[in-house]
């Protein structure tokens, strides 16, 4: 056996020759396109770089600065409806939180650390956009058209893998509601908030009551003087048991940073609190009719006024829409300078908004907090096989596969697609989940003479069908308007993982190669190369590394692997505190 390193071929690398000539899994270079550095653009940079070598990523992203929603969104108020312990990457803690739901500057200051500690900002050209995308089968690669907005100069890129991370929440839209142009006070969306608009002592208007306009409302009253909320219909407003907001104390601070058990034991406990919640969203459960009680009760005791309570509190099952802590306000809509309108607005006019009953309500200032386009269709042309866009194939249905990719779209993954889990429990660690999924696909087109994956269109189906089965006894498709139907009441959900977060984590353990279509350039045994392995041509590795003392191999049932990933036996629950129950 020879003891050094054997001499590559002139071939071009990556080429069916060169395999041959060379040991199994010799990895090619690869080149990655990834669009956005948000939070799901960081994780995948992290990941790659940790696990990855012989490879280029470029990320670009549309604004002056990463961390995404968390840099965009600077409305008064805005934080994350998850509790901020369980809103970091489950192996980067964050012991400084100041509060229960941290606010987005904290969010983003946490991301540009992480940014930093890993030196990811290596990958990212900031102000340069994805303005189009095309696959090139005949190469086997993407071509991207980027828009550099310093030079206003459009550019072409190639890459093997393009990756989609510009997230669900943060192509914001106005309202449609005509005469919003005629409006001539000061005009403010919350996901486009200008800091220099002066609010104090004015008569602002709200038009929404979803998340962001609950987070803004009560943190601009106490400057204004007066405000008119308007509220097409009743959502549910009060925090789960137990994660309720409050300010951590310094002492607590001191002892998440010094004892990293006791955190991360908080950490656990929270985050299992909610998994445990996945429950309240099966329309039959014991759980979601507690849940509801509660809530309901709450609420009328938050408000305290019985005309609030007609128009706020909903007929349809807790959970249907998103939950949303709602930290201050329902007490602040019954403040006497708080004015609720109930219903549509019919048009906005140079001086306010006209609501169903014909008056016409008289602002200086105008706040949308009327969200996002939420419709999963790519925000510029995306052409794969048969010249087919993705725009135009999800016009009417986002069709998925396991929430990040689709049939017909070779080598192209993104981020909390439709199906995601990110109303079903813990989001970030199913964000983790696809990153690691995507990454096992990438390392064996690295190491394989492989040309693409691209998920079946029979597998696709077959998902699309169990999903809307599974759909039917969730409260997600009960008579709610909802941006997980599309913004519907009655329509198809297609935000939402059909089962839990930890189920979701099981779903995507291992790969599932048979839904895939693996093509591959020449014999797909050219990868077994030239017959030496990689441990032979590695002069510092063990040769005989499978010899030991005990059998300390990877159990080979899903059973046993499941049991030792989730630690089982190491828990003691009252059997009372079970999930759920039917």
């Amino acid at each position: 056996m020879p003891n050094d390193v054997p001499h590559l071929p002139e071939d071009p690398v990556g080429s069916n020759k060169w395999r041959l000539n060379s040991p199994i899994h010799q990895e090619r270079p690869i080149k990655i396109i990834c669009i956005g550095y948000g939070a799901s653009g960081l994780l995948f940079a992290y990941k790659l770089q940790r696990s990855f070598q012989n490879f280029q990523l470029t990320v670009y992203e549309k604004n002056a600065d990463i961390s995404g929603t968390w840099y965009e969104n600077k409305y008064p108020g805005c934080a994350c409806d998850i509790p901020a312990h369980t809103y970091t990457w489950s192996f980067e803690p964050n012991p400084n939180w100041s509060s229960t739901y941290a606010g987005s500057d904290e969010i983003y200051e946490y991301f540009t650390r992480f940014s930093n500690k890993y030196d990811l900002m290596k990958y990212c050209k900031l102000k340069h956009q994805v303005v189009g995308a095309r696959w090139n089968d005949q190469a086997g690669k993407w071509n991207v058209e980027v828009l550099d907005h310093d030079t206003g100069k459009t550019f072409s890129e190639s890459c093997d893998f393009l990756i989609n991370g510009t997230g669900v929440l943060n192509n914001w839209r106005w309202p449609a509601i005509p005469g919003l142009e005629d409006f001539k006070g000061d005009l403010l969306h919350t996901a486009r908030w200008n800091g220099n608009v002066n609010l104090k002592d004015k008569h602002v208007g709200i038009i929404g009551n979803g998340s962001s306009a609950i987070q803004v409302l009560p943190a601009v009253h106490p400057i204004v003087r007066e405000i008119t909320t308007f509220i097409r219909g009743a959502t549910w407003v009060s925090p789960v048991r137990g994660l309720e907001g409050r300010v951590y104390t310094e002492e607590e601070k001191k002892t998440f940073s010094e004892n990293h058990e006791v955190h991360t034991q908080y950490r656990k406990a929270i985050e299992s609190g909610l998994s445990s919640l996945f429950g309240v969203f099966l329309t039959k459960s014991e759980i979601q009719a507690q849940t509801r009680a509660q809530l309901e009760a709450a609420m009328k005791e938050k408000l305290n006024t019985p005309s609030l309570e007609d128009k706020l509190i909903p007929q349809w099952p807790f959970g249907c829409r998103r939950m949303t802590p709602g930290i201050g306000y329902l007490e602040t809509l019954a403040r006497e300078n708080v004015n609720v309108v109930h219903g549509d607005i019919l048009r906005i006019t140079e001086k306010g908004c006209v609501s169903e009953d014909g008056k016409e309500h008289e602002l200086d200032v105008l706040i949308c907090a009327t969200g996002f386009d939420t419709s999963f269709i790519p925000r510029f042309p995306l052409i794969g096989l048969n010249e087919k866009d993705l725009r135009d194939e999800w016009v009417e249905e986002p069709r998925n596969y396991l929430g990040f990719s689709a049939a017909g779209f070779p080598n192209y993954f993104m981020f909390i697609g439709p199906n995601s889990p990110i109303g079903n429990g813990p989001v970030l660690i199913g964000m983790e989940a696809q990153a690691d999924y995507m990454l096992k696909l990438i390392s064996r087109w690295q190491t394989e003479n492989i040309h693409s994956f691209t998920p079946k269109v029979e597998a696709v189906d077959d998902f699309i069908a169990h999903k809307d089965e599974f759909m039917k006894g969730t409260v997600w498709s009960t008579g709610c308007r909802s941006w997980y139907k599309s913004n519907t009441i009655d329509g198809k959900v297609t935000a939402l993982w059909p089962g839990s977060t930890l189920h979701y984590l099981e779903s995507l353990a291992d790969v599932r190669y048979d839904d895939w279509d693996v093509r591959y350039t020449g014999n797909r045994f050219a990868y077994l190369g030239n017959g030496l392995s990689q441990t032979e041509v590695d002069p510092t590795a063990d040769w005989a590394y499978y010899i030991s003392e005990a059998d300390d191999a990877p159990y080979l049932s899903k059973g046993k692997q499941v049991r030792l990933m989730n630690k089982s036996g190491t828990v003691k629950r009252d059997e009372n505190a079970a999930a759920f129950s039917l």
